[in-house]
């Protein structure tokens, strides 16, 4: 089961899909500090860039993702679909 939230923000949306082992994100996730200040957390996360609907997200290639969803066999240019269901 995953949960998808849309932020309305002034002149940005934030956008994420997620369950309890992971999630993929719109392009403001920071996968940089992820890995190097918050790397002792495992996050299983993965970044697309110029999404603007969930659908969107879904379909997009990942960007980027932490270390620790390359662990889980997620891969950068994945799409985020496929990269969810390695979060199962």
């Amino acid at each position: 089961m995953f949960t998808a939230v849309t932020v309305y923000l002034p002149k940005t949306t934030l956008l994420t899909v997620s369950n309890d082992i992971g999630y993929i994100m719109c392009g403001a996730l920071d996968v940089g500090l992820l890995n190097s200040q918050l790397a002792d957390r495992k996050i299983i996360a993965g970044r697309a860039v110029g999404v603007k609907t969930i659908d969107q997200l879904l379909q997009a290639p990942l960007e980027s993702i932490t270390y620790e969803a390359e662990q889980h066999g997620i891969v950068k240019g994945m799409i985020g679909e496929e990269a969810l269901l390695k979060m199962i």
